[in-house]
């Protein structure tokens, strides 16, 4: 049919034709403030294309023109009524910039090509089980009422750059739990009131989430992503304001032409997160950057990356998150953080959290590291400090290792009872917890110091008075204190009374400085 059917208006015939061409029909005014599809007054019959027409060109349209590839592209329009075309299949390339659609529009169980709706003002996009062989593209679109994608598969790219998009009645903007993009996620500088829902999605690029707003009510996610897997990377971070021209905006990715003079550096947008943000079980395949962001928490809202696997976690905030941070049983390869990114007050969740190396990402010195360590626990647990000397080890920072184990006795010697922190505070002191072998030599040299004074002046009977060997206060007490060595000494004298009582104690003392010296040496000589 070469022809449009009968009682279709002028702008509807010229889309016929235009659609046959595989050409753009442009019915815009060509005053900017006229044309924005949601600030921009009442439109006429001559922009008004219903959404009937849409549906049999996409359906059933005419065929092309010879040597031309029919495409519906259409620019400007006020579409009405609502554009069904669920469980349908369109093989031309769909283009709409710029319209503004009175209903919502229906793809669920569709097939398409290639989708792209541009600047649109849409009030809502059910989409659930699309399937596109091509793109998915939304960018700078306003979807007042969300947008549902639940189990979609997009054959390459999904692109919502700059998009509002706003809650449905159950307070949920975007619905997309099982989707699966074979490539690219791109969801930068968006503007989102509602929730957020990516549960088990596959992503086979990156997702990429910066510069973005996401608010929610209170006491719910903005963005629920358990279970999801990306391929290489997933960006919650800030996003720069240059690098494209002529894109309605200073940021568009994709539908902007590279300026060809450098541009000039600018203002960045934070991600920011106005609600609790979940990740739990997600598959990083190259990293988790979490970089110059802001999560702005209620007292009940957490940022939750439970058992995350990734080689890559960045975790440096713009400013410290208002609620709690949980890494419980997180498996990170390299840990990139900064002291102001954890929130203190028993707020931070690292219970089975494990990492094989640190590599802060500002001045993140050992001392703050335990700092950082003591407050972000409430009650003593021991593992986040034996994770944190493993890693210090790998990285060979074995003194490092061993003040972190240190810090680890410290904190649970509050946690004793009084009897128990007085003996801990006696091991600190003398041999920091068996951790400080040089300070245990000197005890050892003061205790041997000590006991050749008091037998100096206090020599023992001998044990036989016709075989004893020429007295010796200072061999005596060195007999006395060192273990299994034998100089000759210890056995030739039989102290009695207060002697006895000094002899003894030097054999103690002598044991216990002696194995934390034998310790230390070992440690030691292991390192070199």
């Amino acid at each position: 049919m070469a022809e449009p059917p009968e009682g279709w208006s002028e702008p509807e015939c010229r889309l016929w034709e235009a659609y046959r061409r595989g050409e753009v029909l442009d019915l815009r005014v060509g005053v900017p403030e006229d044309d924005h599809p949601v600030t921009g007054g009442a439109w006429g019959p001559e922009r008004t294309v219903r959404a009937g027409v849409l549906a049999h060109l996409l359906l059933d349209g005419p065929p092309s023109e010879p040597g031309r590839v029919a495409s519906l592209k259409l620019t400007g329009a006020y579409v009405t009524g609502g554009l069904d075309l669920a469980g349908g299949e369109v093989s031309a390339y769909v283009e709409l910039r710029g319209c503004r659609f009175e209903r919502k529009v229906l793809m669920s169980e569709c097939r398409a090509g290639t989708v792209r709706l541009v600047g649109c003002l849409i009030p809502r996009l059910e989409a659930s089980r699309l399937v596109t062989e091509g793109d998915l593209h939304l960018p700078r679109s306003v979807l007042t009422g969300g947008l549902r994608l639940t189990d979609a598969r997009i054959g390459t790219d999904l692109l919502l750059n700059q998009a509002t998009v706003g809650g449905d009645r159950n307070g949920r903007a975007i619905a997309a739990d099982g989707l699966t993009v074979s490539q690219d996620l791109e969801a930068e500088l968006i503007r989102c009131t509602g929730e957020i829902s990516l549960r088990s999605a596959r992503i086979g690029g990156r997702l990429s989430l910066r510069g973005s707003s996401l608010r929610v009510r209170s006491g719910r996610l903005c963005l629920n992503a358990a279970r999801i897997s990306v391929e290489h990377t997933l960006y919650l971070s800030r996003c720069w304001l240059t690098g494209w021209t002529a894109s309605g905006s200073d940021y568009g990715s994709g539908y902007g032409e590279r300026p060809t003079e450098p541009a000039e550096p600018s203002a960045s947008v934070p991600f920011r997160a106005r609600g609790g943000v979940r990740l739990d079980d997600g598959r990083f395949g190259n990293a988790c950057l979490i970089d110059q962001a802001e999560f702005l928490l209620g007292p009940d809202q957490e940022l939750s990356l439970r058992r995350i696997q990734t080689p890559e976690l960045r975790f440096c905030l713009s400013r410290t998150p208002t609620g709690r941070v949980s890494l419980s049983r997180a498996r990170v390869g390299n840990l990139i953080d900064a002291p102001e990114s954890w929130p203190g007050g028993g707020r931070v969740g690292l219970t089975g959290f494990t990492y094989e190396s640190l590599r802060p990402a500002a001045g993140f010195p050992l001392e703050k590291r335990i700092a950082w360590l003591d407050n972000a626990l409430g009650e003593f647990r021991p593992e986040p400090y034996e994770q944190l000397a493993a890693a210090l080890r790998r990285d060979g920072l074995d003194e490092d290792a061993r003040a972190v184990q240190l810090a680890k006795h410290r904190r649970r010697r509050a946690a004793l009872p009084p009897l128990g922190r007085v003996w801990g505070r006696l091991q600190d002191i003398t041999v920091g917890y068996g951790y400080r072998p040089a300070r245990a030599a000197l005890w050892m040299a003061l205790v041997w110091a000590l006991g050749a004074a008091w037998f100096a002046g206090h020599p023992p009977q001998p044990l036989k008075p016709d075989e004893a060997p020429h007295w010796n206060a200072a061999l005596y007490a060195m007999d006395l204190l060192l273990p299994l060595i034998d100089l000759g000494q210890d056995s030739a004298w039989k102290p009695s009374g207060a002697d006895q009582w000094a002899a003894t104690a030097l054999i103690l003392l002598g044991w216990v400085l002696a194995t934390t010296v034998a310790a230390g040496a070992t440690r030691l000589l292991r390192r070199g």
